[in-house]
């Protein structure tokens, strides 16, 4: 799935894409399933709201099979190898599961911030690139992108690990308020299956969500093999340590595996 020349310039100027209809009902509609199911497994790679709703599923990709081929679909993986110029490797990947009724914020942050200052990345050669489970409306808590603040570089954060369950480095509200004043908030939205992809500098953030609608939403978070982690400080399920390169599934891989899913379900 190359990028088009548009698309490469759209990025380059505001810090995102977002490419609807990437992924096939019956895809999604398989992890939605299996997000569920890992959500309430138990394992210490879940992490949970200050409620106990479920916040974040880390490294799904490394014990769930579906997850594994959404991991290294050539959907994902060959737009960011196009715009890096080398192969990957996966530095992080996430379930957020912004539960109906208790999802609760994520404050604005870069994430390169993060990964620079907690895991010792060199430069944001790495990006997020996000696949919807669930329709991700303007009231269910969707991501606010402010754009070009890709283009100011890492700006100053606190370590902030009071609001939410999540410790994050987060932007005060002076920096924010500059920021916006400059470019404005875009809160993509769409139905599941859509991609967003964003510069690991993209200043961004998600409001509560108090509705009845559950936004699920898949994040790899994609490295170029040579800017490796160097001192990470987290745990390896957070922050992976395996730089191997990713080697693309067969395009219908996830497909057949949705399939032979659902007939076992049955």
């Amino acid at each position: 799935m190359p990028l088009s020349p548009a698309q490469l310039k759209a990025f380059d100027e505001d810090g995102y894409l977002f490419l609807p209809d990437c992924f096939s009902g019956e895809e999604v509609a398989a992890l939605r399933r299996e997000a569920e199911l890992i959500y309430h497994s138990g394992r210490p790679e879940v992490w949970q709201e200050k409620s106990g709703a479920p916040r974040t599923a880390f490294a799904a990709h490394t014990y769930n099979e579906g997850f594994r081929l959404l991991g290294s679909h050539p959907r994902l993986i060959e737009p960011v190898e196009q715009l890096f110029g080398e192969k990957l490797y996966m530095h992080q990947f996430k379930v957020n599961a912004k539960a109906a009724f208790d999802g609760d914020v994520w404050q604005w942050h870069q994430d390169y911030g993060t990964w620079a200052r907690d895991d010792g990345m060199p430069e944001p050669r790495a990006m997020n690139i996000s696949v919807f489970l669930d329709e991700v409306m303007p009231i269910n808590g969707p991501l606010m992108f402010i754009p070009k603040s890709h283009k100011h570089g890492v700006l100053p954060a606190g370590h902030d690990e009071a609001t939410t369950s999540y410790p994050l480095w987060t932007l005060d509200h002076e920096t924010i308020t500059r920021l916006v004043d400059a470019a404005g908030i875009v809160a993509p939205t769409g139905k599941p299956g859509a991609v967003l992809m964003f510069h690991g500098n993209l200043v961004h953030a998600s409001t509560a969500n108090i509705t009845p609608y559950p936004r699920k939403i898949v994040y790899l978070t994609l490295c170029a093999v040579s800017n490796y982690i160097r001192k990470p400080t987290r745990p390896e399920w957070i922050a992976h340590r395996d730089f191997t390169p990713i080697e693309p599934v067969a395009d219908d891989a996830l497909l057949q595996y949705a399939r032979s899913h659902r007939i076992a379900a049955e």
